[in-house]
């Protein structure tokens, strides 16, 4: 998944470091030249050196193809503007913005903003839960948050419908582990075919799951 994180400090360092770790597409904006560097010139990502707040910078960091934007910096009102352009603009589904002060997250949400959070809450697994659709439903958190036991509808127009399992291409770290079809539980062998609006259920590392999502057209 495409996410736009506003600010190169220390939390939006991490929060991109990690999010590429689980194999999302982050693109990082910040107004810091030399912290935009730094980014650049440690993480494998997009970075975008200007205001966060203004609709063409956003526009720079092609944020209307995000599926989330969280704005991380250490001023609650940047991180307000942010969000708020990025969902009124370019339409983007999910907003999150870090409050440095508590007092502040009921307004950020009352103003428009999906998701406000502390500092000390876990951003990433925030984000990606907020980001489940109603196609993808996390069942249990598995090693440490490196893995999941994931369910995930195939759409009606699904891409692979009626191959076998055998046809198609599944991440080595990805076990497919049962499918709901019509009320009926299939325990999947090599010749079992995936067809449209199956419940499939994925046992996979992170990485694996989001390259499996990337390539069933999921995300």
């Amino acid at each position: 998944m495409r996410i736009c994180i506003v600010g190169g400090g220390n939390i939006g360092f991490y929060l991109a470091k990690t999010l590429l770790e689980h194999g999302h597409d982050p693109v990082l904006i910040d107004a810091d030249p030399a912290l935009c560097r730094r980014v650049a010139d440690s993480l494998d990502l997009t970075v975008v050196c200007g205001d966060g707040t203004l609709a063409e910078v956003l526009a720079g960091a092609q944020v209307a193809q995000c599926g989330a934007l969280a704005a991380v910096t250490g001023r609650d009102e940047i991180n307000l503007i942010a969000c708020q352009t990025a969902k009124q603009v370019f339409k983007v589904r999910r907003t999150v913005a870090r409050v440095s002060n508590p007092k502040n997250a009921g307004v950020l949400k009352r103003l428009g903003v999906d998701i406000a959070v502390s500092a000390t809450d876990n951003l990433t697994q925030l984000i990606e839960r907020e980001m489940e659709t109603s196609a993808i439903q996390q069942l249990l958190n598995l090693a440490g948050g490196t893995s999941s036991l994931t369910e995930v509808q195939t759409p009606p127009d699904f891409l692979y419908a009626g191959k076998t399992l055998a046809q198609m291409t599944i991440p080595k770290d990805a076990v497919i582990v049962s499918i709901m079809r019509g009320g009926e539980l299939v325990i999947p062998r090599g010749n079992t075919q995936i067809l449209a609006n199956d419940k499939v259920v994925v046992l996979a590392k992170n990485t694996a799951f989001h390259e499996l999502t990337r390539s069933w057209k999921l995300e």
